[in-house]
């Protein structure tokens, strides 16, 4: 038959080709599914009055980080604006000028990290108060320098003293304020920059007035600073610590979760690699990051031109920069009251007005600058400005939106590090080159179309993520309440082992899918599955060698989904990994011996010494043979010792028994039985049914990333559509 016939003549590679794309079909069709049940969870945020949310939330925090922005303006405009001024006095190039105004940002990026981490181990009000003082310290550095090292080292001070609420001053506003006003409440904030740069100059101007020249001594304007910026510091050290997460919960939940014990801080780096899956957040970094080239090296360049070109002196730059940020002070407050109806309604809708008026911000920027024509270039560079001041009133309502409370401080410290390190630094450098070489003009019309037109169509493209981002952080806010619900109702019925809604993926790859299953004190739990079904990977997520997409991962009702191995290492927690888990050049007795130095207790130490001799005897006998001339079994018993030595309470075992004879799995499995006998709660990959079935009190049926079956092991003798999967995989022995 011809249809026959061109079955039996397929290649084996197209057969391959189409199995790969039924599995890439199914899977996409896994997460459009997951997609449409997720967003079903999104919220209605009721409208508030401006009025009514400040007096809910208090008007000292916003007031304070208005304040503290305004005269970081203040500071950096003093910069820009006196930059020729400077550059005389201290005798350096326009590159070097450049370079300086940008130092700054740099130490301010590589502080908000530390700052970051800093704000989720103390009183967040606290440090910001610190910070703040340092900043103040170095301000007054700037006004005593006299050469171009002391410069340098003095913008890196006030680039560390401020960086301090870029994670701090959002996370704040966010769990501060309710929802309904939050857009604009961070429309207040936002305001400080604008407020700085209209007022910055005349500030600036007014001291050097006083002083009794033109372009008298720019020294006296930063000494000027310290009066009202040391004010609010003073006022900084009254502000009260707001709830983590209070609004979400009372907008979502209807109340704040009250929770006993404190969750343990999230680990800097596990909280990068969760953000970075967050898809709208990803987008949004990376396309501010791009803006960056321009939003930095655009004031100092332009005040440059305004001199070289225009003859203009310090106190008319001035008066140009209150002029080109007046827009701005019109359009924040009402693209803020704008974008928080947006928000209501469509919160993508909102995001992709930021990425529209970053691509307005742009065209009229680049426009303004091929005029020759001053007051008309003004006028541009003035709506551009008015554009860029509206997109960022935006971009803190998106962020508290889309990232969990526990990881806002480290999704802010992110959003400066991509737009003064990827964008601002190197834009700086890029554009004070080009304007050594070709002219500021030039320079600033290299730099500002592509950074614009980039960063802005990144931002959208981002915006179609948004909602399902935001229902994710929704859904892992309820199912915290239920299970903090179900905990007061039985407090004495914690799982050891709590996994929920876990997805894990391998760079764009996702290998787990809505993965959960819990663990009961005393049980050994086994997971069983085909090659590839995902059973590695959710041990690794549980020992924290690999961070979840999303979801929840509890240890004893405590939060540990993106908290340190070591942290869980200390809780009881402990992975004896498949494969080489022994140093195999050491001696069997240096390996147990260098493995104890994790007890601080001498005394303890040689307690779990002896407990290690009495469970593994063979051990003893073969204390002086080198590890990797043991036997696999052997070798699979010194691991289990090891693990055991640090009196584990929850005990993962990655692949039992893979490629052992029947006689050493027996000998495992007396070992397996005795751990039981102790009370070590257990969960153990395995691909033998027999063995698992022999050992387990419950199983987990695993297959292409998700949980098929879970129960007592012998209800899983009654599916035998599982049971065939296994054996027919070759594993089923």
């Amino acid at each position: 038959m011809p249809g026959t016939e061109g079955v039996a003549n397929v290649p084996e590679r197209s057969t391959a080709a189409a199995l790969a794309s039924s599995i890439v079909v199914d899977e996409e069709a896994k997460r459009a599914n997951s997609n449409v049940e997720i967003e079903e969870n999104l919220p209605t945020i009721e409208a508030m009055s401006l009025k009514d949310g400040l007096r809910k939330g208090g008007s000292s925090i916003a007031l304070v980080l208005l304040l503290f922005t305004i005269f970081e303006e203040f500071d950096r405009v003093a910069m820009q604006v006196l930059g020729p001024d400077i550059q005389k006095s201290l005798g350096v190039s326009d590159t070097l000028l450049l370079g300086l105004q940008s130092f700054a940002g740099v130490i301010l990026v590589l502080a908000t990290l530390p700052f970051a981490w800093l704000a989720d181990r103390r009183r967040r009000v606290r440090v910001l108060s610190g910070a703040s003082t340092l900043w103040l310290a170095f301000v007054a550095l700037t006004g005593a320098v006299v050469n171009s090292f002391q410069m340098g080292l003095a913008r890196a001070g006030t680039g560390f003293g401020a960086s301090a609420r870029i994670p701090i001053g959002p996370s704040l506003v966010a769990d501060n304020y309710p929802l309904a006003v939050r857009t604009r409440i961070f429309a207040i904030e936002a305001l400080g920059r604008p407020i700085g740069q209209v007022l910055g100059p005349l500030f600036a101007a007014l001291v050097i007035f006083l002083a009794g020249s033109d372009d008298g001594d720019w020294r006296l304007v930063f000494f000027a600073i310290l009066i009202p910026s040391g004010l609010t510091v003073l006022w900084s050290y009254t502000l009260r610590e707001p709830t983590r997460g209070q609004q979400e919960q009372e907008a979502v939940l209807g109340s704040p979760v009250v929770s006993g014990e404190p969750e343990p801080p999230v680990r800097l780096s596990a909280a990068f690699q969760r953000l970075k899956k967050v898809r709208t957040f990803y987008y949004l970094v990376v396309g501010i990051g791009v803006l960056g080239f321009a939003l930095v090296a655009v004031p100092g360049a332009f005040n440059l031109l305004l001199e070289d070109s225009y003859g203009y002196s310090a106190t008319e730059r001035g008066l140009i920069g209150a002029i080109t940020w007046s827009g701005a002070l019109i359009a924040i407050p009402i693209t803020g009251r704008i974008g928080e109806r947006l928000f209501r309604k469509s919160p993508p809708a909102a995001l992709r007005l930021m990425g529209v008026f970053i691509l307005l911000y742009g065209l009229f920027v680049t426009i303004g600058l091929r005029f020759q024509s001053a007051p008309v270039m003004i006028a541009f560079v003035t709506i551009g400005y008015a554009f860029q001041g509206a997109a960022f009133t935006q971009m803190g309502p998106a962020v508290s939106a889309i990232i969990p409370y526990q990881m806002r401080s480290q999704a802010f410290a992110m959003v400066g590090v991509y737009i003064f390190l990827m964008g601002g630094f190197f834009g700086g450098l890029l554009a004070g080159a080009l304007s050594d070489a070709h002219g500021e003009r030039t320079a600033l019309t290299s730099v500002v179309p592509p950074a614009a037109l980039l960063g802005g169509l990144l931002i959208l493209y981002g915006s179609r993520y948004m909602r399902r981002d935001i229902a994710l952080t929704i859904g892992e806010l309820r199912e915290q309440q239920e299970e903090r619900e179900r905990l007061v109702a039985n407090p004495d019925d914690v799982p050891v082992l709590q996994v929920r809604n876990v997805d894990v993926s391998y760079g764009n790859l996702q290998v787990l899918f809505d993965v959960g299953f819990e663990v009961r004190r005393g049980e050994v739990l086994a997971l069983l599955g085909t090659n590839g079904a995902g059973k590695s990977t959710i041990l690794k997520a549980i020992s924290g060698l690999k961070m979840p997409d999303r979801g929840v991962i509890r240890m004893n009702g405590r939060t540990i989904s993106l908290v340190d191995p070591q942290y869980r290492s200390s809780m009881g927690l402990i992975l004896v990994p498949g494969g080489e888990a022994v140093f195999s050049s050491m001696s069997v007795d240096e390996n147990l011996t260098l493995w104890s130095r994790q007890i601080d207790d001498p005394t303890r130490r040689k307690e779990r010494m002896k407990v290690v001799e009495e469970t593994f005897p063979i051990l003893r006998e073969r204390a002086d043979q080198r590890a990797g001339s043991l036997s696999g079994g052997q070798q699979q018993m010194l691991a289990l010792a090891k693990a055991v030595m640090l009196e584990p309470e929850l005990l993962l075992i990655d692949e039992l028994s893979l490629g052992l004879a029947p006689v050493v799995v027996q000998d495992l499995l007396q070992v397996v039985e005795r751990l039981k006998e102790q009370g070590i709660t257990m969960v153990i990959v395995e691909q033998s049914v027999n063995v698992a079935l022999s050992i387990a009190d419950r199983a987990v049926f695993m297959e292409r990333g998700e949980v098929k079956f879970e129960g007592p092991a012998k209800d899983l003798l009654e599916r035998g559509d599982l049971l065939r999967a296994v054996f027919l995989s070759g594993a089923g022995a």
